[in-house]
């Protein structure tokens, strides 16, 4: 049964969802949380023809593996009743906030996987929407799981995480608040107490929060992690985690084609040049699923599509029609490589044009300087990359931005490096500095 419309009722946030319509410089936006970053064929269709039909046919994929409709004018009822037909809503309208977990975008078919995430995000998912005690949570408040996979966000911070690992012949979570796999766990527990863990964590932080707490990080800053941790233990059995290490996952492997850990298939990554598709692109690329697919698709952290399931022996096919659609699926490509914030174009808060500057950016790196990932943002809110690129711009006016290259010793954008620079100047500089995926 489909939750109803939303009414006056509905909690004021200024995060969009897929209920609450937000008003942008370019019309409404609305924000399609998607069930750990898979959509169906028939699901992608309905969300292209929302936007031709309601919007400028305008669709953005997130940080956070959802899709977003931009542009949204007029009344919104039928855009959201066409959504809630589509089964793309959520059990309640005010789960609709919450329900803020990612997965690997190939969880099941990764061949580095240790374990298949699947089945506890849809346990966790089915509580999130239906325990109207969580409700309470932010609608920013977010929950990683990792099951070991290769292709695997792990640098977006997040409220929760859980990364699996073998210890003494057994299975266990590991897990850390307020941070990303790749940090050393608080602790862990055994992998069938991993939804018993969830729970209590989003418990406890609900009964110590104070309302403008919002992240588990404002928690961590009044109280130390040993006392959260003891409070913990009471509701769930600890074990310590002397020895560990995440590493983060190469770069790229969301572009192309790269084979699963089911014999004889793979599975396809596609880039929708800056994250942002046209409808007859996402149109196009569920009708290719269902060609040579399993009529599913899979959103991914990198802002792109990923279609899972296909015949090794098609996939090349499946790529020069995904190539024929606008999609980018080589990591030779220099605008692969390069994500920016809507701007100015369709945001009130940028002060500069991030879209058509990044793509002017990427036309001179891949003549001159060639591929690099730089993370342009229209302000200080970084909409478009939830973790630290190695190279971000940061608008300062129209067609100027100051540039910062990532360092571990300075926080937010990292270390400062020039001011009010020029696309070509930012060029230029990029080209006598070139900066690798992984510097610090």
């Amino acid at each position: 049964m489909n939750p109803p419309l939303p009414s006056p009722a509905l909690r004021p946030s200024a995060c969009p969802g897929l209920l609450r319509i937000v008003q942008a410089a370019d019309g409404g936006i609305c924000r399609i949380k998607l069930n750990g970053g898979s959509i169906s064929a028939a699901q992608a269709v309905a969300v292209a023809d929302a936007a031709q039909r309601f919007a400028g046919g305008v669709i953005e994929a997130t940080n956070r593996a959802n899709l977003q409709i931009r542009g949204i004018r007029g009344e919104h009822r039928p855009l959201i009743e066409s959504l809630l037909a589509a089964g793309l809503g959520p059990r309640s309208a005010a789960g609709d906030d919450v329900r803020n977990l990612m997965l690997s975008p190939a969880a099941g078919v990764d061949r580095q996987m240790r374990v298949d995430t699947r089945p506890l995000a849809a346990r966790l998912l089915a509580t999130l929407e239906g325990e109207a005690r969580l409700h309470d949570l932010s609608a920013k408040f977010a929950v990683q799981l990792d099951g070991g996979e290769a292709l695997a966000m792990l640098e977006h911070p997040h409220d929760l995480w859980l990364s699996a690992f073998e210890c003494d012949g057994q299975w266990r979570w590991a897990f850390g608040l307020a941070g990303c796999p790749t940090d050393h766990p608080a602790a862990a527990v055994p992998l069938e107490h991993g939804h018993a863990l969830v729970v209590a964590v989003l418990e406890l932080f609900l009964e110590l929060a104070r309302p403008e707490q919002t992240r588990m990080r404002h928690v961590l800053a009044e109280r130390s992690l040993s006392s959260l941790l003891a409070a913990l233990a009471e509701r769930v059995p600890l074990h310590g985690v002397e020895h560990w290490q995440r590493s983060p996952a190469p770069s790229g492997l969301h572009i192309g084609c790269y084979p699963q850990r089911q014999d004889g298939l793979v599975h396809v990554g596609a880039v929708p040049p800056l994250g942002r598709l046209k409808a007859s692109m996402l149109l196009g690329a569920a009708r290719l699923s269902e060609d040579y697919g399993d009529a599913s698709l899979r959103l991914t952290p990198w802002q792109s599509l990923l279609l899972p399931n296909i015949a090794q022996a098609e996939a090349p096919a499946l790529s020069q029609r995904l190539h024929d659609l606008g999609f980018i699926l080589s990591t030779d490509q220099a605008l692969a490589h390069v994500v920016a914030c809507t701007g100015s174009a369709g945001c009130a808060k940028g002060l500069a044009d991030t879209k058509g500057d990044g793509q002017r950016l990427a036309a001179w790196l891949q003549v001159h300087g060639g591929p690099c990932q730089v993370h342009l943002s229209g302000c200080l809110r970084s909409c478009a990359a939830a973790h630290t690129a190695p190279v971000t711009l940061l608008a300062v006016s129209p067609g100027h931005y100051d540039v910062y290259f990532r360092d571990a010793g300075h926080a937010g954008f990292g270390a400062l490096r020039a001011r009010n620079l020029t696309i070509d100047a930012v060029g230029a500089l990029l080209d006598a500095h070139p900066r690798s995926p992984l510097d610090a």
